[in-house]
């Protein structure tokens, strides 16, 4: 069974924590008040083929991370052996876009990820306006779409298991490829 580590990023108050809980089926009992994390959550499931449509199940680790840049020292330690990174923004808060290129930058790129090892999630809060964001050239590969928990919960599983499907078969085959060279 192949093991995914996915690292949930982004700005503070975006909706981390929020989309790691459902996307994990974790329940949480806050009472909608904002509850910062600190550090990092690690949430477990396993994802099965039916879900995911790939031949086998996985086990599924989301790192949800805070987006406090206080705890930065802890990042290195954090991306160690990530398979995939979800960034999470709220589109309504401008300065969560201007921040999108450098969480991008630190987690993807420095740590020489795929653009398809990357998921951009818009999160739309249910009273917020559905918002257009221009993504930065940079990311201009990335699967980049809008989520939005009431409204289409649903949507929100499956464009995360499309990505989880394109991560799995991308990581078994580089998996196959160095049992390959082993045996050469």
């Amino acid at each position: 069974m192949i093991k995914a580590k996915i690292l949930v990023v982004g700005p503070c108050e975006s909706g981390k924590s929020v989309i790691s809980n459902f996307l994990a089926d974790a329940t949480e009992t806050s009472g909608g008040e904002y509850h910062p994390t600190q550090g990092v959550r690690i949430l477990e499931f396993e994802s099965n083929s039916n879900q995911i449509g790939a031949r086998s199940s996985a086990e599924v680790e989301l790192w949800d991370c805070s987006g406090d840049q206080k705890f930065d020292e802890c990042w290195p330690a954090i991306m160690k052996d990530a398979n995939g990174v979800v960034i999470v923004y709220n589109p309504d808060v401008p300065t969560h876009e201007r921040e999108l290129d450098m969480w991008y930058s630190h987690f993807v790129v420095q740590q020489a990820l795929r653009e398809t090892n990357c998921l951009i999630m818009g999160h739309v809060k249910p009273s917020a306006k559905n918002l257009t964001v221009q993504m930065p050239s940079s990311m201009s590969k990335v699967q980049h779409v809008q989520t939005n928990l009431e409204e289409d919960a649903e949507g929100v599983r499956r464009d995360f298991n499309s990505f989880l499907a394109k991560l799995l078969s991308s990581m078994s085959r580089k998996q196959d490829q160095e049992e390959l060279s082993i045996i050469q």
